[in-house]
């Protein structure tokens, strides 16, 4: 049911969504985090991020238990919305595809601007191929973030353990870097990253699959792979990037962090839309793998 909402309807943009709607509660615990740089704000990311995600799980859990009691259909209809709150893939398609299209049409102004709703970096001065491959390198990534990692929680927990790996991932995506959250996002990346350890891994793999199933080049994703994955900063980032690249045949960059597959062609708008494809016949076996763990090993 999850599966079947995001690829028919995708994410509605709405302040109401749940993912907005945990964005805004988390916003209002980091607003009050301590002022000062150090222990106090490590300590307070902790206890935030463990107090957020148990109130998910419990209340989820409970509802989802209590609904279940009373009125099945009703649990697995709100269970199925649920769980469609952690993923989100036709958005990121969209945006991604969105970027292609301005910059195969020579609007390469509105191309950087496009990409602001993808990646955090300074879009400003970004040659064609670069933003090309900023979108490519997003979608990919977010591949794992946004359909394999949840799923994998989903059968591990039940969609408790999938809203806990969302809210892990948006607390990530808020404060988990360095700069002004140095500390207090600290616990939160730290979790993101051992929460996409197995997911990010998986990724790889499947996009491997549905690059020969799409006719890409499927040794060139293993070869890069095996020589790149370990690039980026991230522990996780460089495998379905890397992978992506190797598929596509083209050089993945962020200048002054990382180049995936070096010395393979320039990425293009063409290739972002290669990469959407290969991303679908991704998103399409993950589904059916889901879909048919879930009928052998029913969770709520």
């Amino acid at each position: 049911m999850a599966i079947a909402i995001e690829l028919i309807v995708g994410d509605p943009v709405s302040r109401w969504h749940p993912v907005a709607l945990l964005g805004r509660a988390l916003s209002w615990l980091v607003d009050r985090a301590p002022g000062e740089y150090g222990r106090a704000q490590l300590i307070y990311g902790g206890l935030a991020v463990g107090v957020s995600l148990g109130a998910i799980v419990v209340a989820s859990a409970l509802l989802l238990h209590g609904l279940d009691q009373l009125a099945p259909l009703a649990g697995i209809l709100v269970g199925g919305a649920l769980l469609k709150a952690s993923l989100s893939y036709r958005q990121l398609e969209r945006e991604a595809l969105g970027v292609a299209t301005e910059i195969a049409e020579g609007r390469l102004v509105a191309a950087r601007s496009a990409l602001r709703a993808l990646v955090s970096r300074d879009t400003g001065d970004l040659s064609e191929e670069l933003a090309a491959s900023a979108a490519v390198e997003s979608l990919a990534e977010n591949l794992c973030d946004s359909v394999i990692a949840p799923l994998c929680f989903f059968l591990v927990g039940g969609v408790p353990a999938a809203l806990a790996y969302r809210a892990v991932n948006t607390w990530d995506a808020m404060v988990g870097y360095h700069g002004r959250y140095e500390y207090l996002g600290r616990v939160a990346a730290r979790l993101d990253d051992l929460a996409n350890w197995v997911p990010s891994r998986l990724t790889a793999g499947l996009l491997m699959v549905a690059a020969g199933l799409a006719r890409a080049d499927v040794q060139g994703a293993l070869a890069t792979l095996r020589s790149d994955r370990g690039q980026t900063e991230s522990p996780n980032a460089g495998w379905p990037m890397a992978a992506m690249a190797g598929a596509l045949g083209v050089r993945l960059e962020k200048p002054g962090h990382y180049s995936l597959g070096a010395g393979l062609g320039s990425c293009t708008a063409q290739d972002v839309a290669r990469s959407a494809r290969i991303s679908r016949v991704a998103v399409g076996l993950a589904a059916a793998a889901a879909l048919g763990v879930t009928i052998a090993w029913p969770r709520m």
